[in-house]
């Protein structure tokens, strides 16, 4: 029976690469990991966000459990064979959507309860339903449920959210059984704060997980500080289980949390960005909007071979995407997750060599950010 476990093949530095093995195979590590909120990464078929090296994709419990419901998916065969995907799925708990996404919610010490963002049906969400949830879609790895604190909170609050989430975190890992392959994350919480984030991390590792995400960054906090809680949090989890930044995110933020000893991370952005015009390639952003590009018979980026840099021209592009065709957002969005997988892959291969620094400087050199190059 196959054993869900973290195997560490190199390190440098506090970055690490190895193999988190589950019941549907084998995730390398450090790993991006596309966004299939509702059962689909969008304007992608299951089979193409395979081909871009994808080991594993995200879908969340707070959608699925509202359309079209986890008992459904699970007397259809679970979330793998629902949407043709036969490699590990993680779930996100939902506590994140439900807060943002329900409009007006009630969050007590027992559950958060709200109506659907879609037709206004009431809903409640408790540590052990939410397990529950995950069981019935078969996901790998499980989420624990958890009140995503929002930004900017006071010491007080940040604390009571954190505690409450701790509590849930118990709970959730008390109904857990464990089936083969499979892995339960507990979720730091505590804002910027680092005395909360030690004291989540207590929490958690004396409960145990297979697991732990670094959640609530990202929410507008900054890189700097993003970078600061995640350096002092991921360096106190333990070493041999895997280390998930949650909602994260952008290249540059990638590499540096991969630096700072990160393993795992999801992003609406290259999904997101692709259905808008917007492409990464290895000198930065392209905005295919833009007119430069409606005469440009050159490819997206010259070192992809995904499927648009190898039959399709800028200026096809540019066509596409202001036609508003739909095969625009296809082909962006294959070539923006051909990309981070690209470059997942070059952060495995510059651990392994020893030589991830000079790998990360000279991919951020070349990486132009949030700005079209000239």
């Amino acid at each position: 029976m196959t054993k869900f476990a973290l195997s560490v093949a190199a390190t440098d530095g506090a970055a690490r690469t190895g193999v988190l093995t589950t019941a549907h195979g084998d995730i390398r590590t450090p790993a991006f990991m596309p966004v299939g909120t509702a059962a689909t990464v969008k304007a992608m078929t299951s089979e193409a966000v395979a081909e871009t090296g994808a080991d594993i994709l995200l879908g969340n419990t707070y959608h699925l459990m509202l359309r079209p419901g986890p008992e459904r998916i699970a007397a259809l065969g679970g979330l793998h064979k629902f949407m043709n995907w036969e490699k590990p799925i993680l779930t996100d708990s939902g506590g994140f959507q439900v807060m943002s996404l329900s409009g007006l919610c009630k969050i007590t010490d027992q559950s958060v309860t709200f109506r659907s963002h879609l037709d206004g049906a009431k809903f409640e969400l408790s540590p052990q339903r939410a397990v529950e949830i995950q069981n019935l879609l078969g996901s790998d790895i499980v989420m624990a449920l958890d009140e995503c604190t929002p930004f900017p909170s006071t010491e007080q609050e940040a604390a009571d959210s954190m505690r409450r989430s701790m509590d849930w975190a118990a709970r959730c890992k008390a109904v857990w059984e464990a089936p083969t392959g499979r892995g339960l994350f507990g979720i730091v919480q505590g804002s910027v704060f680092p005395d909360l984030r030690r004291e989540s991390v207590e929490a958690l590792t004396t409960i145990g997980f297979d697991g732990y995400a670094i959640g609530g960054l990202a929410v507008g906090e900054g890189q700097e500080a993003m970078f600061d809680v995640t350096q002092a949090t991921a360096g106190s989890l333990p070493t041999d289980a895997p280390r998930y930044l949650m909602g994260v995110g952008k290249p540059d933020d990638i590499v540096g949390a991969v630096l700072r000893g990160v393993d795992m991370f999801d992003c609406v952005l290259p999904t997101r960005s692709g259905r808008n015009g917007q492409a990464f390639t290895r000198s930065g952003t392209v905005n295919l909007r833009n007119a430069r590009h409606k005469d440009d018979s050159s490819p997206l980026d010259g070192d992809c071979v995904c499927l648009a840099c190898q039959n399709y021209s800028r200026a096809y592009l540019h066509h596409l995407v202001k036609a508003k065709e739909i095969l625009a957002a296809t082909l962006v969005t294959w070539h923006n997750l051909t990309f981070y997988q690209d470059m997942m892959a070059g952060i495995r291969g510059a651990i392994s060599g020893g030589g991830l620094q000079a790998w990360v400087d000279g991919f951020l050199a070349r990486y132009a950010g949030d700005r079209e190059p000239e």
